[in-house]
């Protein structure tokens, strides 16, 4: 029996479709190969996290401006906060969160390794290639994000404590920093790939630069709100956001309007759609002379035959 297995899955590795093609449930098997891989790098690097959990949470919560004490908390009017945990079980599924966290970004090159490799067998050459660009152009877009939304979190904090009511004491937990540290990540990570999607959309037809020009100001108010929507209260954060955002957005216009040009100039008819015509060039052209026509007789230019004009300058009477 184990021979025959062995040499049925041999047999299916050596017909394997060149073009990828295969039935829905060698798919099936095949996701799940890549789920297992792609779990076998992860629970290896959240046991590691567990011992770094710590710090880990303590770079979290740096942000916070911490009071020593409830007095002082009262004493300073709003300008700090206690970070507290609440429950017994707390800081135990803390741990376990901020461990599985950083597991999955650790071991990201992995699970998207696994998923390109899934994938993969079903695209085009071309697709292959832009599907690489953006694993390349997009994973700095998204560190760059990461990295201003850590940035905005110290100063949106104390905003964010002051409206706090005088005398009171804010308690802050850490589920509640490491929520909300996530949340921004994401938000400014995935706000940085627009650009990326519109150059996409452009490369592959589907948006022309003029039109993505056309929507400038839409863009430039639903960026807006994007930014007042997802970041804290203070405008510091919201124009962090929004203002490079923008910038990307009009760079990724004045990429696809040079792509555009470049690819008028290639084909002219690029632009067409299939129904539609191109232009047809209706300019005339010039043509020679008539050339001289030998008559029945043998002689060239002027013939009499039966005393009438035969040719004339070559040709017949009924030309």
């Amino acid at each position: 029996m184990l021979k025959s297995a062995r040499k049925q899955s041999s047999a299916r590795k050596q017909s394997k479709d060149p073009e990828g093609r295969m039935p829905l449930v060698e798919h099936l098997r095949e996701l799940r190969n890549r789920m297992v891989k792609s779990l076998l790098a992860v629970v290896p690097l959240m046991v590691v996290a567990l011992f770094f959990a710590k710090d880990i949470i303590e770079f979290i919560t740096d942000p916070v401006p911490q009071c020593t004490s409830e007095l002082e908390a009262a004493a300073q009017e709003g300008r700090c906060a206690v970070l507290s945990q609440v429950g017994l079980t707390s800081p135990f599924t803390t741990f376990i969160k901020v461990s599985l966290i950083t597991s999955l970004v650790a071991a990201a090159p992995v699970w998207l390794y696994q998923m390109w490799a899934f994938l993969a067998p079903g695209l085009h050459s071309k697709e292959k290639k832009y599907a690489l660009s953006t694993v390349a152009f997009g994973t700095p877009l998204f560190l760059t994000g990461a990295y201003l939304a850590y940035w905005v979190l110290p100063h949106a904090v104390p905003v964010l404590l002051s409206f706090s009511i005088d005398g009171s004491t804010n308690y802050i937990t850490a589920d509640d920093m490491i929520d909300i540290s996530v949340k921004l990540t994401l938000a400014f990570g995935l706000a940085f790939q627009l650009p990326l999607v519109l150059t996409l959309l452009n490369l592959g037809g589907v948006l022309t630069g003029r039109r993505m020009l056309s929507w400038w100001r839409g863009m430039v108010m639903g960026i807006s709100i994007f930014a007042a929507l997802v970041t804290p209260t203070d405008p510091l954060s919201m124009i962090v956001l929004a203002v490079p955002i923008i910038g990307l957005y009009f760079a990724a216009t004045g990429f696809a309007m040079l792509n555009d040009r470049r690819k008028a100039k290639a084909d002219p008819d690029a632009d067409l759609d299939d129904d539609e015509a191109s232009d047809i060039d209706l300019t005339p052209s010039t043509i020679g002379g008539a050339s001289e026509v030998e008559g029945d007789d043998g002689r060239h230019g002027n013939g009499h035959v039966n005393g009438t004009d035969r040719h004339r300058g070559g040709l017949d009477d009924a030309t």
